[in-house]
């Protein structure tokens, strides 16, 4: 009897298109769920049959509670190479081995940059306009060239968004905890002497950090009464590092020109969330890993964990 391996939060129903399964065919019974679990009972209950289990980033918490209601889980296997939301202890006390797979940064870079420009030229309010007939231009863009983009995190995605910018002709700041000079002057940025240096001075801020115990709540209240009335926010990295109730106060208030944001304190987004409706708001549902190459990585990763697993030698181990 073969094992079984669920595919969770595949929306579009590719798992089995973008890689190819047949050298587990023989071996694993794939199926993949359309439809995201709300609650851990619905999930235990929609698991308990499978052996193995591929989750898409950190939509789906796996805690110690989770794997005590799954007693015929062996594998785990998340996207990328960190997941905060997987209780790796718990897992090992179960005897869940967990792996992960590469995940390209390049994807969210270009999703930052879609969001930016979107928010910059009005490009929903126009489109939206031009397709119900409504008036023929309606907003004034807000120009890059020559701008400053304030960068809070110069990782591997923010030095990339960084150096988009440049080409761009903005001027590009950047500070976060951590930030070196030298890591500064390697992608050619100005180093902001501090968080509220970079907040008050920028037109447009992106948001490009890890989440942790130091970076969460890092935008709250008083750090986005500093940003100008005509600057933007964009948040791609976790909804987490920006005080939601108060990104949504400056938004109703007007206190800030925009946002835009891929990610969310509940996803999928429940119907009544006050983000779906938020004025001044560009969002989009947590797209920004989303792409076929990095699908393709993913769940080609997948089939390779899954025969490394089944020969007894397990890669791509996490944490």
């Amino acid at each position: 009897m073969p094992l079984r391996c669920a595919v969770l939060d595949d929306f579009q129903q590719v798992a089995t298109e973008l890689a190819d399964w047949s050298p587990v065919a023989a071996d694993v019974e794939v199926v993949s769920f359309d439809a995201h679990f709300t609650d851990e009972d619905a999930l235990a209950a929609a698991l308990a049959e499978f052996d193995i289990v591929v989750t898409l980033r950190e939509r789906v918490s796996f805690p110690a509670s989770l794997f005590a209601r799954l007693p015929r889980l062996r594998l785990l296997i998340a996207s990328g190479m960190r997941n905060s939301v997987i209780d790796y202890a718990a897992a090992r006390e179960h005897g869940v081995t967990v792996c992960g797979t590469a995940s390209s940064s390049t994807p969210p870079v270009e999703l930052t940059w879609a969001l930016l420009l979107g928010l910059a030229r009005g490009l929903v309010t126009e489109n939206g306009a031009l397709r119900s007939g409504g008036p023929w231009q309606s907003t004034v863009g807000a120009d890059l060239h020559g701008s400053r983009l304030g960068l809070l995190g110069l990782g591997r995605i923010g030095g990339q968004v960084a150096r988009v910018g440049l080409a761009f002709g903005m001027e590009v700041s950047a500070w976060s905890q951590n930030l070196t000079a030298e890591r500064a002057q390697e992608v050619g940025v100005e180093r902001a002497a501090s968080k509220e240096e970079l907040l008050a001075r920028s037109d447009f801020v992106s948001v490009h950090l890890a989440l942790g115990d130091r970076t969460r709540g890092l935008l709250g209240a008083p750090e986005l009464a500093l940003l100008k009335p005509t600057a933007y926010l964009v948040n791609t990295s976790r909804s987490a590092l920006v005080d939601q109730e108060a990104l949504l106060a400056a938004l109703h208030a007007g206190r800030i020109a925009g946002a835009a944001v891929d990610v969310f304190d509940i996803e999928p987004l429940p119907a009544g969330h006050p983000m779906r409706t938020a004025p001044r708001l560009l969002a989009t549902p947590h797209l920004g890993y989303v792409s076929r190459a990095n699908y393709r990585t993913y769940y080609g990763q997948a089939v390779e964990n899954i025969r490394a697993f089944l020969a007894g030698s397990p890669v791509r181990l996490l944490p």
